[in-house]
């Protein structure tokens, strides 16, 4: 009999906590053939990355049961429903499961595998935390830690079997490079232009950078999935009202607004793309495993706790860099992130593009060593059940 995973996801940043769990859960089922039940407060937006997805009718009927691509999604009701617990409970990102959910992993003879799925971080006490037990203070329930991570000794990052083989088939084929393109209408890049795409939080620093591209000495054309971000893009063409499928120019710089589109399909423009420009978690990984230089705008936190995760991945990230690639990295990152002085940092980094893009792909084959998030949390709840 098939295992039994239940999944529960809290949405807090629109596509970063449910991207990952999303991917996670098609991943345990497709290769692991794994049970999944996922649990989500928010099913609209899980319906942006899978569009079979119905949360009306999930939501008027309590928890009714919808079948996608294998996974059985349910809404994350209040009261939560009697449902008996999976064998593999995974709390993702610290969301509170359901006391009577709880209270009902307790009363099972064979209690569950109980695990918090954390935020991905690079900072160096993660080792430490990673699979930590955390006995509950008044149940006969065990919790415990793991963390995604850039290191041996974590949980690694969710890649799909043969993702980074599929990614260099597809950057390495015209054809399939010159299809894509076509199917946004547009044609091949010409010699010296750069394309980038840019999904982003609200960043006052968007029309600075803007106007940098726009006055650069290469032609850029700029792909903007529809998103949070298309505001600030607004604000730089004089507040125009943005929609997908709009084109607008400036000197240099060319701006298309995209669909939002699903997973399968941004990994795509991530792989096409020169240089991407991803925020959160998900996209965040996505572009590593995309092998072109990026730019990550991390989500910001109380009492600026963000920035120590942000500096402990430019660290390890920048660490196989030369002394003068690494700086420039660092100064636009942290000007993306602090939103001001992205005009004057941008060719400091870009300078560099040919080293970047050089040790994008060599951190992609290193990551890929460390074994994926899915297979580890297999192998971690087989050696606990």
């Amino acid at each position: 009999m098939a295992q039994r995973w239940d999944i529960f996801c809290n949405v807090v940043d629109n596509y970063g906590d449910i991207g990952v769990t999303w991917r996670l859960a098609r991943q345990l089922v497709v290769e692991h053939g794994v049970q999944v039940r996922l649990w989500v407060d928010e099913l609209a937006s899980l319906q942006r990355l899978a569009p079979e997805i119905d949360p009306a009718t999930a939501e008027q009927s309590g928890a009714a049961q919808q079948s996608c691509r294998g996974v059985e999604v349910r809404h994350w009701s209040k009261p939560f429903p009697e449902v008996v617990p999976a064998d593999v409970v995974i709390e993702a990102f610290a969301c509170e499961l359901p006391e009577y959910y709880v209270a009902e992993m307790a009363a099972r003879e064979s209690k569950p595998v109980w695990i918090n799925l954390e935020y991905l971080s690079a900072e160096n006490w993660v080792t430490g935390c990673h699979r930590l037990a955390s006995p509950h203070p008044r149940l006969p329930l065990t919790k415990y830690f793991f963390f995604p991570g850039f290191t041996q000794g974590t949980g690694g990052l969710i890649c799909e079997p043969g993702l980074l083989q599929r990614r260099q088939a597809f950057q390495r084929d015209p054809a399939a490079l010159a299809a894509y393109w076509q199917s946004l209408g547009l044609p091949a890049p010409a010699p010296g232009e750069l394309r980038i795409s840019l999904f982003g939080y609200e960043n006052k620093a968007v029309p600075d950078l803007l106007a940098a591209w726009a006055g650069a000495d290469y032609p850029v054309i700029c792909l903007v999935p529809e998103g949070r971000v298309v505001g600030d893009v607004s604000a730089f063409f004089g507040g125009v009202a943005l929609a997908a499928g709009n084109t607008l120019s400036k000197g240099n710089l060319q701006v298309r607004i995209l669909p939002f589109t699903d997973q399968d399909s941004y990994d795509q423009l991530l792989w096409a793309c020169d240089c991407n420009f991803v925020r959160g978690e998900d996209s965040f990984v996505r572009a590593q495993w995309a092998g072109r230089p990026f730019i990550w705008q991390i989500y910001p936190q109380q009492e600026d706790a963000h920035w120590a995760k942000l500096f402990a991945f430019v660290d390890i990230y920048s660490l196989d860099l030369a002394e003068d690639a690494a700086a420039g990295l660092r100064a636009f990152w942290q000007a993306w992130n602090r939103q001001g002085g992205v005009g004057e940092a941008w060719p400091m980094f870009w300078q560099h593009r040919a080293e970047l893009g050089v040790h994008a792909r060599l951190w992609a084959a290193y990551l890929e060593t460390l074994g994926d998030l899915a297979s580890n949390l297999v192998q971690f709840s087989k050696s606990h059940l």
